[in-house]
């Protein structure tokens, strides 16, 4: 794909070719019979920009509701946040008279950004930048923003004083469609921030949800890790007067949010399996909040280094899912397998923290036959191995 090529795709012509090839619904499978079919009526480097962006949209329609008025490279597509995601970001910024969306790309988060505040868009890559210009366009939201090519590791071309713009950073954490995990091998790397800091002191980064915690020993943020529909999506690192606390889980699309305002070491008791077992959602695991959730639960643990807590009443929650508890016992391959038969159980989901056993290899050696459906957990208490049986409690 080149600049030249994706400006032509805007032009009339251009805009044709792009809905024949939108109406083929074309997917990975069938590109090559599409591209076939599509450059017989159209130039050829055309015809495969349109088909490209007409599959790049049908794939972002998981990300976007607007996805079918949107262009994308395939890697921008990849490394874009959902739009719940961006729109629940973006709200921080709240007050702002100026936002700088650095690094860009396609401006899928500049979308999001430039509805609180008028909002400058920078990136080096010129085709990026083209891109983002038009999916402004596309929203109506080219008034309220504008895209500049620049290298970030350069001093930012904006003044800091009276009232300096707020920013937000969405390194490059790919190479070659690879994902990056060190927060020193972004591009541009995470400490570009030190330089920034004392210019532009309001600064979100975007950063990896796997990230090592240790990486982040030297920066003075709040950490926020985002989950939507109980997959775990991102975390960001909120500086200067975007913190706002020490950790937090934000769940969406609700919106619940759960943090601490300073570094903690609650901890639980330890106790066995009571009347409810429950997971907590992979947000909160991530941000260290599993003992802050169960002295709301009232709550304990069946083991310091697992993450699932027990109690004997049931209270709703949104930071976690509850089961039932029918059964808990010492693991053990055959007693399992007699006690499902016993209770003609023939169908399981089995989860584990701590246990060293496949699921699906379980499940295949419980040769199971029956009308109801468990919930297996392969666990521990206090390092011992154990199968805790239980059922979905109703909310």
């Amino acid at each position: 794909m080149d600049l030249v090529t994706f400006r032509n795709l805007l032009s009339p012509a251009g805009r044709e070719v792009l809905q024949a090839a939108t109406e083929l619904q074309p997917g990975e499978d069938d590109f090559l019979r599409h591209f076939t079919t599509l450059s017989r009526h159209y130039p050829v480097e055309l015809a495969r920009l349109a088909l490209g962006i007409a599959t790049l949209r049908k794939q972002a329609e998981r990300k976007f509701p607007f996805a079918n008025q949107l262009y994308f490279t395939r890697e921008a597509l990849e490394q874009s946040s959902s739009w719940e995601v961006s729109s629940y970001r973006a709200l921080r910024y709240r007050g702002f008279s100026h936002l700088l969306d650095l690094g860009c790309s396609v401006g899928a988060d500049t979308l999001a950004l430039a509805q609180i505040a008028p909002t400058s868009g920078l990136d080096l890559d010129p085709l990026r930048l083209a891109m983002a210009q038009a999916n402004l366009a596309a929203l109506g939201l080219g008034s309220s923003s504008s895209l500049i090519q620049a290298d970030l590791q350069s001093p930012l071309p904006f003044s800091s004083t009276p009232s300096p713009p707020a920013l937000f950073f969405d390194p490059a954490r790919r190479e070659s469609f690879r994902r990056i995990f060190s927060v020193s091998a972004y591009r541009p790397p995470l400490a570009m921030v030190k330089e920034w800091l004392p210019r532009f002191p309001a600064l979100g980064v975007k950063i990896s949800p796997g990230v090592d915690l240790n990486e982040l020993a030297g920066y003075d943020a709040e950490l926020e890790f985002i989950s939507l529909n109980g997959d775990l999506k991102e975390a960001v690192l909120w500086f200067g007067p975007l913190q706002n606390a020490y950790r937090r889980a934000t769940l969406l699309p609700s919106r619940h949010t759960l943090s601490i305002d300073a570094r903690q070491e609650t901890r639980l008791a330890i106790d066995e399996p009571r009347a409810y077992l429950y997971e907590p959602d992979p947000a909160v695991l991530r941000a260290g909040l599993v003992a802050m959730l169960g002295a709301q639960l009232n709550a304990v643990q069946l083991d310091p280094d697992i993450a699932y807590l027990t109690t004997s009443e049931h209270i709703s929650t949104p930071f976690a899912r509850a089961w039932n508890v029918e059964a808990w016992f010492p693991f053990g391959l055959k007693r399992l397998r007699a006690y499902l038969r016993q209770h003609n159980v023939g169908r399981v989901t089995v989860k584990k923290r701590g246990s060293p056993l496949e699921p699906e290899a379980l499940i295949r050696d419980l040769r199971l036959s029956g009308d109801k459906e468990r919930t297996i957990f392969l666990t521990h208490l206090q390092g011992k191995p154990i199968v805790v049986i239980g059922w979905k409690a109703d909310d």
